[in-house]
C-alpha cells in the first residue's frame, strides 16, 4: 500500500497537469507490448518506418521489460500545460549520478542492463546528452505533428471533466474517480500496488506543503508513481477517452443534415459529440485549420455549437440545438 498523507491546507494545494515528455517516455512502452496499447494501432502501424531512422535500440531500453521508466526522464511538471522543449531541457540538467541511480532502480538488483545502457553509464554527461537528443529527435518525428494534437485534446477534455467532479461532488468523489486502485479517508489517498507495482516498497508519503500533482496519461493502465517516493508527490492515472484515439471521423449518411448544411459541416458537427480544437479537427479530417474555423465559425453563429477556452485553446462542442439535429 502507498499512502499520500494530507495535513492543512494539502488539499488546497493538489493541482492538474499533463506532460508531454511524460506521454513521449510512456509511449516507448508500446514498444515492448503494442497489444496493452489497442487504441494506438493506428498511430503505432504508421511508426515503423520513423522509429527505423532513429536510435531504436535506445529507445526501447528507456523502457524495462516491465514498463518501468527511470523517474528522470519524468520530472514532476512545473506548471499545468508545459511544453516538451522545456521539459527536455529540464531533463537535460539532471546530475549525472542520478541517471545511474535511476536506471539502476528500474532495471533492479540482480537484472542485467541492456548493453546500450551498460555503455552509457560510463560516461553519464554523454550518456544523458544522447537520450535527450533521441527523444528530442522522437518527438518531432513520431510524435509531434501526427499523434499529439488529438492526446492533447484527450488530456485537456480529461482536467475539463475532473475540475467538474471536484466542483460538484467534491474530492472523494475526484480521488475514488481517477482510479478503481485508489481510495480516499479524508487525510489518506491510499493507492494498492498491483501488477508490476508490487515490487515497489510500501510508503507513507507526505504531502507536506509540496502539492500533490495528478497527471492523466495515455498509456497508464492503473495508477501509479514515481520509483523513489522521496520526491516531490505524483500520482499518474488512466486518461478518460483513450478510445477515441482509434476512431477514424464517421460517415456522414443523413442526407437531410447535409442537404441542411452541406457535407463538411455536417461532418463537423457529427464529430463533435466531444470536445475537440481546430486543430484536432484539422488533423482528423486531413485538411487546413484554417478551412476547420470557417466552417465552425458558421456552425457556432447558427447556435449549433459552444466553445471555451483553456489558455490558447478554444475547444468546440455542440449545443442542445447540435444534438437534436444529429439525432
Amino acid at each position: 500500500m502507498i499512502e499520500y498523507r494530507f495535513e492543512v491546507g494539502d488539499l488546497a494545494t493538489t493541482s492538474f497537469a499533463y506532460s508531454p515528455l511524460q506521454e513521449a517516455v510512456f509511449s516507448l512502452r508500446s514498444l515492448h507490448d503494442p497489444s496493452r496499447y489497442p487504441h494506438h494501432r493506428p498511430w503505432l502501424r504508421r511508426l515503423g518506418p520513423r522509429l527505423a531512422a532513429l536510435d531504436s535500440e535506445l529507445l526501447t531500453a528507456l523502457t524495462a521489460p516491465w514498463l518501468w521508466v527511470p523517474d528522470f526522464l519524468t520530472p514532476r511538471p512545473e506548471r499545468a500545460r508545459p511544453v516538451f522543449a522545456d521539459e527536455l531541457e529540464q531533463v537535460r540538467r539532471t546530475p549525472p549520478h542520478v541517471v545511474v541511480a535511476d536506471f539502476r532502480a528500474v532495471y533492479r538488483s540482480g537484472d542485467p542492463l541492456p548493453p546500450v545502457v551498460a555503455r552509457g553509464l560510463d560516461e553519464p554527461e554523454a550518456f544523458l546528452a544522447r537520450i535527450a537528443d533521441t527523444l528530442d529527435a522522437y518527438w518531432q518525428t513520431c510524435l509531434a505533428a501526427d499523434w499529439w494534437p488529438r492526446a492533447q485534446s484527450v488530456l485537456e477534455a480529461d482536467l475539463a471533466h475532473r475540475a467538474r467532479v471536484l466542483a460538484e461532488q467534491g474530492a472523494g468523489a475526484l480521488f475514488g474517480g481517477l482510479d478503481t486502485r485508489l481510495t480516499w479517508t479524508g487525510e489518506l489517498l491510499r493507492m494498492c500496488r498491483t501488477g508490476a507495482m508490487r515490487a515497489w516498497a510500501e510508503a507513507d508519503i507526505r504531502i507536506a506543503g509540496r502539492g500533490l500533482v495528478l497527471m492523466p496519461s495515455l498509456f497508464a493502465r492503473g495508477a501509479l508513481t514515481v520509483i523513489d517516493v522521496s520526491r516531490p508527490p505524483v500520482l499518474t492515472y488512466p486518461a478518460r477517452g483513450a478510445a477515441t484515439l482509434s476512431e477514424t471521423p464517421p460517415p456522414v449518411t443523413d442526407q437531410a443534415l447535409v442537404r441542411l448544411l452541406g457535407r463538411p459541416r455536417a461532418r463537423l458537427l457529427l464529430l463533435l459529440a466531444e470536445p475537440a480544437s481546430t486543430t484536432e479537427l484539422a488533423h482528423r479530417l486531413d485538411v487546413t485549420p484554417g478551412a476547420v474555423s470557417q466552417h465552425l465559425a458558421v456552425l457556432y453563429d447558427a447556435g449549433l455549437l459552444s466553445r471555451t477556452r483553456t489558455g490558447r485553446i478554444v475547444r468546440y462542442a455542440r449545443t442542445r440545438l447540435g444534438d437534436d439535429l444529429c439525432q
